[in-house]
């Protein structure tokens, strides 16, 4: 319960970018930098700072929380064809917070 704590605000700026984004789609292009640019590096940078400042907790289940926070979105702005993004925002989520845990692990063994 004490790691969900930790992940809730960054699961907060996530479902942020998840749910107001897409609230700035106008025509295709919009939502296509949306989805492909906008969306991957919010989890890429959230993940990342999650990552660096929790280094001992487990990164895999964060990023299955980011996928599966993405899904109802799916719904509600997208269509079906989109769920392969929550797949494609989960491995995002976990390069960045696997980079993240090991450049606070490598800074945390030269400071020893």
């Amino acid at each position: 319960m004490e790691k969900l704590k930790e992940m809730l605000p960054f699961l907060a700026a996530i479902l942020a970018a998840f749910y107001l984004l897409p609230l700035l789609i106008q025509n295709t292009g919009t939502a296509m930098s949306v989805l492909l640019v906008m969306v991957p590096l919010v989890c890429l940078l959230c993940a990342f700072v999650y990552g660096f400042r929790n280094p001992t907790h487990n990164s895999l289940i964060y990023s299955i929380l980011v996928g599966i926070l993405f899904l109802p979105s799916v719904f509600i702005f997208y269509n079906i064809s989109a769920w392969g993004y929550a797949v494609v925002y989960g491995i995002f989520s976990l390069i960045g917070s696997v980079m993240g845990t090991s450049i606070a692990k490598n800074k945390m063994k030269k400071s020893k």
